[in-house]
């Protein structure tokens, strides 16, 4: 399950999404997501998965390997779907026990489970084509106008491209952890709720303390470097739009523009 998290992995190949510019990618990202909330048609989804499909297709990664993704979040995606089923008022359809299933409830289920399905992937394709370093210069320059308001842009994006960068890291340390731990016969997976929660003792605590040594020594590390913040830095490769990026965004342009018309237009023909 651990090694089935995608979110934080870079993916290595050669294709025109990883060689987009990271502002584009975050921004389209952003827009993508932000998207999903706005459909109330199916025509909407289906344009948002056949866009999709396309950059995944144009990002040469497998499939297989961002759908990996999605079995980190199955229980958070089963329980969103069952509570949008059977606790959403509306027209009955069926009826057991104490529970109901609504017209309304099976609408509201379907289209939570689309969206968050969606947005995993769609998350999972903008970390799995930038590198943690573009990650960090592309979140410094779009958050640079908060530097009017005396934000540290610099030190918060770099924070957040450690984090992403740490969470495949802490995922294989705790693999071994635990791989470790069930040599010596620890048990992870029987027992009640309160039984296991004492089993994963063993497992939080040199999780922590690794964490922690790592956290030291890219402190130390940072420290030999002369590492002293944002100001007066300089790159070696400045991020630079290139005519791949302006068609990207015209590209992401015409993918609001059909999905929040198409319904529109499908209404009115019907």
């Amino acid at each position: 399950m651990l090694r089935d998290i995608t979110l934080g992995q870079y993916y290595q190949t050669e294709s025109v999404i990883h060689r987009l510019d990271p502002r584009i990618k975050l921004g389209g990202t952003l827009v993508y997501i932000i998207s999903l909330f706005f459909f109330n048609h199916i025509w909407g989804y289906l344009a948002a998965a056949l866009f999709l499909a396309v950059v995944i297709r144009l990002s040469k990664v497998p499939f297989r390997f961002m759908v990996r993704g999605m079995k980190a979040v199955l229980f958070l995606f089963m329980l969103t779907v069952v509570f949008n089923l059977f606790l959403t008022p509306g027209t009955p359809l069926i009826s057991f026990y104490r529970l109901t299933i609504t017209r309304e409830g099976l609408r509201t289920a379907f289209t939570m489970a689309v969206r968050l399905i969606l947005l995993v992937i769609g998350s999972s394709v903008m970390t799995l084509t930038t590198t943690p370093n573009n990650l960090t210069d592309g979140m410094e320059n779009m958050l640079r106008p908060l530097r009017v308001f005396k934000v540290p842009v610099h030190e918060v994006a770099m924070m957040m491209s450690i984090a992403l960068r740490f969470i495949p890291i802490l995922l294989e340390e705790t693999d071994k952890i635990m791989k470790a731990q069930m040599a010596r016969g620890a048990n992870f997976e029987s027992g009640n709720l309160l039984k296991r929660a004492k089993a994963l003792v063993p497992l939080l605590v040199p999780l922590f303390v690794s964490a922690f040594r790592r956290a030291n020594d890219l402190a130390m590390a940072m420290e030999a470097r002369c590492y002293r913040g944002g100001e007066g830095r300089t790159r070696m490769k400045p991020l630079i739009f290139q005519r791949r990026d302006f068609i990207a965004c015209a590209c992401i342009a015409l993918y609001l523009a059909v999905s929040l018309t198409a319904g529109r237009l499908v209404w009115l023909w019907i």
